[in-house]
């Protein structure tokens, strides 16, 4: 069977609004990534391989990233970043085969989501012992595996109190919740929201943004010949991350999503 070409692989795989979604698509999907996928699918669209395989190996490259971050210096970051952009790059591949063969399933959508958090949390508990010191030659720091730690458990739960809403409103006997419920109630708190979903400052904790700013940290690093700027990278984003979860929670909490 001759292998589909991109042009004949796009409009099926690419539908209306998939670039577009609001919390489904990530940027790096949108601005390189998707292009990227399309070559990779036309070479599986008629194998064997099915999307949850591509799924379960998605997230063996996310979790990759934490062994791949102990690994001292510049290079563990680099390799911390490419295990993360190739589960990025398996995480557009999965679905867009989905699609292709119309194999869709609850149990691919139950497995992407728990890549996700995996890789998220991977990539925080590794760099918390990078920033301890693991393999180095001087004492290992527990206190940065620790921030580390709590950075991840912080991502988590952001993640956990989003799915949350969908569990509580089906239980609940509601339909799912509609893009305009998320939108605060109280006009302080909406702007509050604006100026958050400005900033971006909360994306730093996901597994792509904090893998690329890792190798920034460890490039700075490297110059200064210690881990200050490692460090104090961990703390900031365990700071964010706590801050984030507080704050997700409260904006949940003052919108409609759960009414």
């Amino acid at each position: 069977m001759p292998k589909p070409s991109v042009a004949e692989l796009r409009p099926v795989v690419h539908p209306e609004g998939v670039k577009d979604r609001r919390s489904g698509e990530h940027w790096g999907g949108r601005l390189y990534m998707r292009e990227i996928s399309l070559r990779i699918d036309r070479h599986l669209v008629n194998t064997r391989v099915t999307p949850n395989q591509l799924t379960y190996l998605m997230t063996v490259f996310g979790v990759l990233a934490a062994p791949a971050l102990l690994v001292p210096g510049v290079w563990g970051a680099v390799l911390g970043v490419v295990a993360v952009q190739l589960y990025l790059l398996l995480d557009c591949v999965d679905g867009e085969i989905a699609r292709w063969r119309k194999q869709y399933s609850l149990g691919g959508v139950y497995l992407d989501r728990v890549g996700a958090y995996l890789t998220d949390a991977a990539v925080l508990v590794g760099f918390g012992l990078r920033a301890a010191d693991l393999f180095g030659s001087g004492r290992i720091d527990w206190l940065w595996a620790f921030l580390g730690t709590l950075a991840a458990l912080g991502a988590i739960l952001i993640k956990a109190e989003t799915d949350l809403v969908g569990v509580a409103r089906h239980q609940g006997g509601l339909p799912p919740v509609k893009e305009a419920a998320s939108e605060p109630r109280s006009s302080g708190m909406a702007l509050a929201r604006k100026a958050a979903g400005a900033l971006k400052f909360h994306r730093l904790i996901l597994g792509i943004e904090a893998s690329l700013l890792i190798l920034v940290l460890a490039i700075l690093d490297a110059i200064r010949d210690d881990l200050f700027f490692s460090r104090l990278g961990v703390a900031v984003l365990a700071g964010i991350a706590l801050l984030q979860t507080l704050l997700h929670l409260v904006s949940i909490l003052a919108s409609s999503r759960l009414k």
